[in-house]
């Protein structure tokens, strides 16, 4: 019997490439050929990927960036792009392409809609990507990361929720350390586009903590690279120790040992918060679409497990007072983690997997 083979197509983001890490993973686990279609950003976030993981770059492209030259080569970008993936599937078809959002994966979708290959896309928030708007009713199903997420009519919308990568599995429900008069961790991540408040603010919060609190503060601060230097030093000035990159590989590691995440509310970010189970400070991205990362964030904020502070909102006081407010508190830190973990979703990637080998079997059934 010949090896099942599955393509994943996902765009540049670490909240498309993640879940997608998570399915590849699975399906390799359960003896699947995996390949990933992707563009040179999501290239960055496939050093977590197993090595046996098929990677191809596709020639995509969007309307929302460049100038009117670039705009220009869009179509025949992406035209191009779907004509060498359809030839690429005529050579060897897949069983089932799974598409995570993101222009990156409109080629491998767009090929797959031509040739009537088995499909289906995973929406990590509850309002569609501009992406998975296009081939929401074009595909077998929609597997919801949200729910309810809004779906156009005529979609068929399966709630499975967000995977995680192994990585992050092996974390869920770790034991969690209140704070207390010992070293204590702050995770901060902003995400590929809403990393720069974070960079402005966090760090002024956490220098405008009391002496007795700030002394026992570790930071691990995830910034842009045009912010990190500054950053970095700004900490270093003011005594405050603290690790700064653009992207830390060991996230969940971090976040198993954190005693506070300051993070925007990313559907990935508030997968790995509720599946490790960590108190939070969350500050939706404003630019996001449909504003979904509000809508992220809710779950863990009606459970107590996490504080909400609009990016309106957000200024060096409020947040200081904010992160006071946990670490100076055990008992309700230790509440707010267990919390996170009522909402949290560890078989979302089981359930995801169900879904794909389901829609295998209907096509050679």
């Amino acid at each position: 019997m010949a090896q099942p083979y599955i393509l994943i197509a996902a765009g540049g983001t670490g909240g498309h490439m993640f879940p997608a890490q998570a399915l590849a993973e699975a399906m390799l686990h359960r003896g699947w050929r995996v390949r990933l279609s992707t563009d040179a950003r999501g290239a960055r976030y496939t050093g977590g990927f197993p090595h046996t993981t098929e990677i191809v770059e596709a020639s995509s492209a969007t309307f929302a960036r460049g100038g009117p030259v670039a705009k220009a080569m869009v179509a025949p970008r992406i035209a191009g792009g779907v004509t060498s993936m359809a030839l690429q599937m005529l050579r060897n078809r897949p069983d089932v392409v799974v598409g995570f959002g993101g222009y990156p994966s409109i080629p491998a979708l767009g090929a797959a809609t031509m040739l009537g290959v088995p499909r289906m896309i995973h929406e990590q928030n509850g309002i569609l990507g501009r992406v998975n708007q296009i081939f929401a009713t074009r595909v077998a199903h929609v597997a919801c990361g949200a729910w309810p997420t809004d779906l156009p009519e005529g979609a068929d919308g399966v709630h499975v929720g967000n995977p995680v990568r192994a990585a992050v599995l092996d974390r869920a429900a770790a034991g969690y350390i209140p704070p207390g008069e010992y070293p204590m961790s702050i995770l901060v991540m902003g995400g590929s586009q809403g990393a720069r408040i974070l960079s402005d603010k966090v760090p002024g919060a956490v220098a405008s903590l009391p002496e007795d609190l700030r002394q026992y503060v570790r930071v691990a601060h995830q910034a842009r690279n045009e912010d990190g230097e500054r950053v970095a030093a700004y900490y270093a000035e003011h005594g405050i120790k603290a690790e700064v990159k653009p992207f830390f590989q060991d996230v969940p590691r971090r976040m198993s040992e954190a005693q506070l995440v300051i993070s925007r509310s990313g559907a990935s970010s508030v997968a790995d918060i509720s599946v490790i189970g960590r108190p939070s400070i969350l500050v939706p991205f404003a630019a996001a679409a449909g504003d979904h990362q509000t809508a992220n964030a809710r779950g863990l904020v009606q459970a107590g497990a996490a504080i909400l502070i609009p990016e309106s909102a957000l200024d060096v006081s409020a947040l200081a007072e904010q992160i006071a407010l946990v670490l100076t508190n055990p008992q309700a830190a230790q509440k707010m983690a267990s919390a996170a973990l009522s909402v949290g979703a560890p078989d979302a990637t089981e359930r995801l997997v169900a879904l794909v080998e389901g829609l295998a079997q209907k096509e050679t059934a």
